[in-house]
């Protein structure tokens, strides 16, 4: 059986909770999952002060650096920066490459960015140089908002002097280009309502636009998992069992090949379960000989301030052991330790 067959049949129990918010003042708010928070009693002139001695102290401090870096949130982050440069004349990223070294710099780094740098910087560096990383550029944009793709681009453009949309025509091709172009439009629905007789309508659709015609027109299934919302698009794989005799990822499976039938199978998994996305990607980063660094410092950055408890959660339902025991067995020294602050207690 595929690691993705075993996917859908014996790990993905449930779709995201419908029900993800808390009453604030009788107003509805969204739970949070991240697993940094904001510190409290923050004051980023200590701080930045004190990541100074540490950076300068002989054969620098990294335990000092972990505790402010991985207990302090984005926001606060971005004034330490700020209050270091005017206090010292120098950029704290400098300072800390110029001490670090390998993997544990470059999460040290990653947490410096903004969210929004941070994306438009791994989009860069997935499109440039030798070969293209499509994983990642799906991986991004199916899981961001609208708002934050709209941003990522403003961004990209700003920092690289280029249109996102342009590097990826460049850079990828045929129905896979397609299918990113569609995502990077922004136009995706994001209400949690769902409307069963367009579930039902979209599961009909997708049955005749693939299993019932020689081939497969590939149009009507990016225009579909591309434009609605998870929530939706959940009612639809469910709906498409009642037409079908196979799952909707089975049957991507059977008509697709190659970079769009993984980024169509992607986009059915972060519309199923997202935590469950985000935890395969970390347990196959680490399973057999040798460890993807760089996915385990994407994901855990990325989604730490997001829905980095849920991760958690869904992989010791996913693998029967705990994300941070496998951490500690993969890597080691003040990368494993900082990758376990962004984790949280286990």
């Amino acid at each position: 059986m595929s690691f993705f067959k075993k996917f859908f049949k014996d790990v993905l129990r449930k779709a995201d909770p419908a029900d993800d918010t808390v009453k604030v003042k009788d107003n509805p708010k969204p739970k949070y999952y991240g697993t940094v928070t904001p510190y409290p009693n923050f004051n980023a002139s200590q701080d930045a002060a004190t990541l100074q001695s540490a950076i300068k102290s002989k054969g620098v401090d990294e335990d000092v650096i972990i505790a402010i870096l991985v207990k302090r949130n984005n926001e606060q982050r971005q004034k330490i920066k700020v209050v270091y440069e005017a206090s010292t004349g120098k950029k704290l990223e400098a300072d800390l490459k110029s001490v670090l070294r390998s993997d544990f710099e470059d999460v040290c780094l990653a947490l410096l960015m903004d969210p929004t740098h941070y994306d438009a910087h791994l989009l860069r560096k997935a499109t440039k140089g030798f070969g293209t990383h499509e994983d990642i550029l799906v991986e991004i944009l199916a899981t961001r908002s609208n708002q934050e793709i709209r941003e990522i681009k403003r961004v990209f453009n700003e920092v690289y002097k280029t249109e996102l949309e342009t590097v990826i025509q460049d850079e990828t091709g045929g129905d896979f280009t397609s299918a990113l172009l569609a995502m990077l439009k922004a136009n995706k629905d994001e209400s949690k309502e769902v409307d069963m007789s367009l579930a039902q309508k979209d599961a009909e659709i997708l049955f005749e636009a693939g299993e019932k015609t020689k081939g497969i027109n590939i149009s009507v299934f990016i225009d579909i998992l591309t434009k609605r919302s998870a929530p939706q698009l959940s009612k639809t794989f469910q709906q498409y069992a009642t037409v079908s005799d196979v799952k909707l990822p089975k049957a991507l499976e059977m008509e697709l090949r190659g970079d769009i039938e993984k980024c169509l199978i992607d986009i059915v998994k972060c519309s199923w379960n997202t935590p469950a996305f985000f935890a395969e990607k970390l347990h196959l980063a680490m399973k057999g000989i040798g460890t993807h660094d760089h996915t385990l410092i994407r994901v855990l950055v990325s989604r730490s301030e997001v829905d980095l408890k849920k991760i958690v959660e869904e992989y010791r339902a996913m693998y029967s052991v705990s994300l941070q025991d496998d951490i500690v067995k993969d890597t080691k020294g003040h990368y494993q330790a900082i990758l376990l602050g962004l984790c949280g207690a286990p």
